[in-house]
């Protein structure tokens, strides 16, 4: 019987020792080495991207139908009550586009351009300090007024001639 343990014992030692040498044995029950996150190379100088080389009548006609839209949704926002905050960044979009507009147009063109830019930014700080709305009503008129002007005098087959 104690022969038997002994021989137990010893073959379960050699089966212990093959183990150990075992590569795949090793291998699972050894602690991986944490690998250090390589770090990402900072950009130190910006890259500009230009963005598609579009003529001035496709700017021209991309600020127009962007100024359009943000005008109907400043129209919309007006009519439903809008929180302040929508309402004044309809504007300013609007207004940034009506700029942008501007800036494509030849020095005398951009004279007549300056007062319905003087409107809009009349509009936009009407809208401003009045922050309970008690004036939608007449600011939705003047946007009326307004955005029917500029479709009116502004639309491109009227100002192609006066292009930079």
């Amino acid at each position: 019987m104690r022969i038997k343990k002994v021989f137990c014992f010893i073959l379960f030692g050699f089966l212990l020792m093959d183990l150990v040498g075992c590569e795949s044995f090793v291998r699972k029950f050894t602690r991986k080495s944490k690998k250090s996150d390589q770090a990402v190379e900072m950009v130190l100088v910006p890259q500009e991207y230009k963005g598609p080389n579009m003529t001035k009548e496709e700017l021209y006609r991309q600020s127009f139908l962007y100024w359009k839209s943000w005008q109907d949704e400043l129209i919309n926002a007006l009519n439903q009550k809008a929180n302040l905050k929508k309402k004044v960044d309809c504007a300013q979009q609007a207004l940034k586009h009506l700029v942008n507009m501007k800036m494509l147009l030849l020095p005398d063109a951009q004279k007549n351009f300056d007062l319905q830019i003087a409107k809009s930014n009349e509009l936009l700080s009407s809208m401003q300090s009045d922050v309970y709305g008690a004036n939608d009503a007449r600011n939705v008129r003047a946007a009326n007024l307004n955005k029917a002007n500029i479709e009116k005098d502004f639309i491109y087959p009227k100002i192609k001639n006066y292009l930079k």
